[in-house]
């Protein structure tokens, strides 16, 4: 059996890493998680944070785009709000869901699974 310690430990390494302010460190900490754990969930959880760092960065990215273009203004001042509590609000779920539960991985709603 894992560790149910160092499980909830790396998880939530993973998850709240995106507090974190360097790029290498939001990527980096995850990453980490994914390549040197054998837990099987904590690796899902490191996959389940770099896939919503992906997802993050691309939403970025189109709102960036939308607001350099003067048609788009408008929608990227709409999408601000609901993209910053996408951002903020479903790590602390994440959080709060492995403090709970640390023996399956949390899920986020509304990304593209690539990793």
């Amino acid at each position: 059996m894992y560790d149910s310690d160092k499980r909830k430990l790396l998880s939530l390494l993973s998850h709240g890493s995106i507090f974190f302010g360097a790029l290498w460190v939001f990527i980096g900490v995850p990453l980490a998680v994914l390549f040197v754990s054998d837990d099987p969930v904590v690796k899902e959880n490191a996959k389940e944070a770099l896939n919503f760092h992906i997802n993050i960065w691309l939403y970025e990215a189109i709102i960036t785009v939308l607001w350099l273009s003067i048609i788009g203004i408008p929608l990227a001042l709409i999408l601000l709000i609901p993209f910053f509590l996408f951002h903020w609000v479903l790590p602390i779920f994440a959080i709060l869901h492995i403090l709970g539960n640390a023996q399956e991985p949390y899920r986020y709603p509304f990304i593209f699974r690539l990793v």
